[in-house]
């Protein structure tokens, strides 16, 4: 059965904005191609924003202490690199680590996981977001990004089937368009947003 999908080219609805007004979580994930709207999306969100948000990006062992600085001076958040056991607060960007797959614990606490790559990745994007599913539900938002392959697109989808407010970038707009396309594909994104939309949206 397919599921219903709505595509905004203009402010977002009533509904999207209370949804997002009222979750606690916002998760961001992305791969290649996702860079720039990540680096926008970091500077827009306002320091009094009351959630926390996370970013799971595809990227190699240096990428962190590459991109610290730029994020950092651009942020009016509290950013930093997720650690083991590391407690979720609001107000504050976490970005998941190189080489470990992030999830969230019951208890509010992150937790790094070294088992094998999904889709070749490490951080998985499909593995924070499944676990964030099973713990948030309706109290999170979800967006998936520019990227060149499936991850993300599972677990967007558990996270839509748990209640949450799940949206795909639209691909007219991804740099590399396979990872909101394969998204979409599945019935996983709620919303079909541009990227303007998207800044509209979280900076509301």
């Amino acid at each position: 059965m397919q599921r219903k999908i709505f595509i905004k080219k203009l402010a977002p609805d009533k509904n999207l904005l209370e949804r997002w007004k009222s979750a606690e979580i916002l998760l961001l994930g992305g791969s290649a191609g996702s860079f720039k709207i990540l680096f926008q999306i970091v500077k827009l969100l306002a320091p009094d924003l009351n959630k926390t948000v996370i970013i799971v990006i595809h990227r190699k062992k240096n990428f962190f202490s590459e991109i610290e600085k730029l994020f950092a001076e651009n942020s009016r958040m509290l950013m930093r690199e997720i650690g083991d056991k590391d407690i979720l607060n609001k107000n504050t960007i976490y970005i998941a680590p190189a080489n470990y797959h992030t999830l969230i614990e019951k208890e509010g606490t992150f937790a790094l996981d070294v088992s094998e790559p999904v889709w070749f990745s490490k951080p998985s994007i499909d593995v924070t977001f499944e676990s964030a599913a099973e713990v948030y539900k309706e109290r999170c938002i979800a967006i998936l990004l520019s990227g060149a392959n499936q991850d993300g697109a599972e677990g967007l989808l558990k996270l839509r089937n748990s209640g949450a407010t799940t949206i795909a970038q639209h691909p007219e707009d991804a740099e590399m368009t396979e990872m909101p396309t394969a998204a979409i594909n599945i019935g996983a994104a709620e919303y079909i947003l541009h990227t303007d939309e998207i800044f509209t949206l979280l900076s509301t």
